[in-house]
């Protein structure tokens, strides 16, 4: 018996008392660190000291044990057991109150939303990783993540939104987010988030050029302009030539227009053009636009319908300007030593030209420029020679200078010469002084209408010429005595003549029985003197022909 009580006092207890305490929180946030604390109130008399939570033991290093990074899971009762020595061999075992720990979240798992839900390809669309921190823990900062199937789109970003510019439906897929403290002791992912990107069918195709105007210069760079009114997504523009089933290109992008250029210009670029468009859903074709080309105007070239650049006095010059490739319309200008004639327009292309009764006066330089709304060009200068018809002789009533009736004047009084002996030597002569060439025919005057009139005088009688004199005045004369104006002579000349030099060879121009009859002589002057030869032969502008 006695035995027994004695066993009592060595067997250890455990005993909850206020020798031993533990000191915790009762609340904590996710992430937080969170110690627990046991102590006695003579710490030496402590051997072991060990700390439970919901009755399961907890290492913990001596009196101490840490949470570094709390979470839910971590909530849980309690408490820690201390062995002591009482007295001598004697151990007695100490239990402090249980306390219960509870964790909170510090935020909820994330929502990914997405605005506007169902986007359309091209269009900006806004990611918000939504989430809420509790107002005690307000100053807490958070990052954010943002993801699409297998890959980051942004990482570690200060706001729970993010916006992406343009979406395409290549972009369609899961997405979620990710919320994480600074520290990274807490870290939530959404749930994943499907985003569909709808694709809108391409229509309204429509093809323009570019300058924007009917016609384009040669030369110039053409732009064609291929543009859809509706449509998204990766769009093949395609351009084609309608008139000669010609592809001429194809561009595969992100927009609702293309272009392609054509550098240079040519004629050959002009004609029916149209385009096609298709992101998937098939082509779409344009209306066809028509590509008109126009040729600047370039030099022009400036002439005179006398050959040569020889005219008398009286003569009616034409000026002919002319650029046989520019575009229509064009206005011909005309200047006579920089002075303004008068211009003429030419609505349908090709020259144009301008008529003056040549006086002495107008010999000299004239120019012409020919403009068709794309730039002025001025042509080579020309000289036009005229001089005065020989004052004492002159053939009227003829269809041109070098035939007709043959009067003479004498003291300022023009009369006629009577056919008496009037052969060819005399018309030769006459010929000769008026520059028409060779003699031809010696006609009655009275066949060049209308006749003299009666009060004017008969000057010759008789012209006894040998056929060489310059002059009809230099040949023998006989007064008159018995004529009369049904008795007039006449003359025919081969035509007018005008010499000049053609590369070093002389040439020489003969008026023929029409205004659009010429022989042309040609003495080949630059081969040595035994081998020089003379050439003749006739164009006729009257028939078209040349012989």
């Amino acid at each position: 018996m006695f035995l027994w009580p004695f066993l009592l006092v060595l067997a250890p207890i455990s005993v909850q008392s206020d020798w031993l305490s533990i000191d915790m929180p009762y609340y904590a946030y996710e992430g937080d660190q969170v110690v627990v604390r046991c102590s006695g109130r003579d710490n030496n008399k402590i051997k072991r000291l060990t700390f439970y939570k919901d009755g399961a033991w907890l290492p913990a290093y001596y009196n101490t044990y840490i949470i570094s990074n709390a979470r839910p899971s971590d909530s849980g009762s309690y408490y820690c057991k201390a062995k002591r020595r009482v007295f001598l061999f004697i151990d007695d075992t100490e239990q402090t109150r249980s306390v219960w720990l509870t964790v909170q979240e510090l935020f909820p798992t994330p929502q990914l939303t997405t605005r506007p839900s169902q986007p359309t390809e091209g269009a900006s669309v806004t990611l918000f990783c939504g989430t809420q921190l509790p107002a005690d823990r307000s100053e807490t900062q958070l990052r954010y993540s943002f993801y699409r199937g297998g890959y980051t789109l942004r990482s570690d970003w200060d706001s729970p939104e993010f916006w992406i510019s343009e979406i395409w439906k290549e972009d369609s897929g899961y997405y979620w987010c990710e919320a994480r403290t600074v520290s990274h002791s807490v870290s939530k992912q959404s749930h994943q988030s499907y985003i569909q990107v709808q694709r809108i069918p391409v229509s309204g195709v429509f093809l323009e050029t570019q300058p924007q105007r009917d016609q384009v210069v040669k030369g110039e760079t053409l732009v064609l302009v291929c543009s859809v009114a509706k449509g998204t997504g990766k769009t093949k523009f395609f351009w084609h030539r309608e008139d000669t089933r010609e592809s001429l290109g194809q561009k595969s992008q992100r927009s609702q227009r293309a272009e392609l250029e054509i550098p240079v210009i040519r004629e050959s670029h002009a004609g029916r053009y149209y385009c096609t468009a298709d992101n998937g859903y098939g082509l779409i074709q344009s209306q066809a636009v028509i590509v008109t080309v126009r040729i600047p105007v370039s030099r022009p070239v400036l002439t005179f319908s006398v050959p040569g650049a020889q005219a008398l006095t009286g003569d009616v010059v034409e000026l002919r300007c002319e650029d046989k490739r520019a575009s229509p319309p064009i206005l011909y200008r005309f200047y006579h030593e920089n002075v303004p004639l008068g211009n003429t327009a030419a609505p349908f292309g090709g020259g144009a030209s301008f008529n003056l009764s040549v006086t002495a006066r107008h010999s000299g330089a004239y120019a012409c420029e020919a403009d068709n709304g794309l730039g002025a060009q001025r042509s080579d200068v020309a000289v036009l020679y005229v001089t005065e018809f020989p004052p004492k002789i002159r053939l009227v009533n003829g269809p041109h200078r070098c035939e007709g009736r043959v009067e003479v004047e004498k003291e300022g009084h023009w009369g006629t010469v009577c056919d008496d002996g009037w052969d060819m030597k005399d018309v030769a002569v006459v010929c000769r002084e008026l520059g028409c060439g060779a003699a031809k025919h010696t006609p009655a005057g009275m066949l060049y209408l209308p006749v003299a009139e009666e009060d004017q005088p008969v000057f010759i009688q008789v012209a006894l010429c040998n056929g060489t004199e310059a002059a009809l005045a230099e040949c023998e004369q006989v007064e008159t005595f018995d004529c009369g104006h049904d008795e007039d002579a006449g003359a025919v000349c081969e035509g007018r003549s005008w010499r000049g030099l053609v590369n070093g060879n002389q040439l020489t121009l003969l008026q023929g029985p029409c205004l659009c009859y010429r022989q042309l002589t040609l003495l080949v002057t630059v081969a040595p003197p035994a081998f020089r030869t003379t050439h003749s032969f006739y164009i006729s502008m009257c028939s078209g022909k040349h012989h």
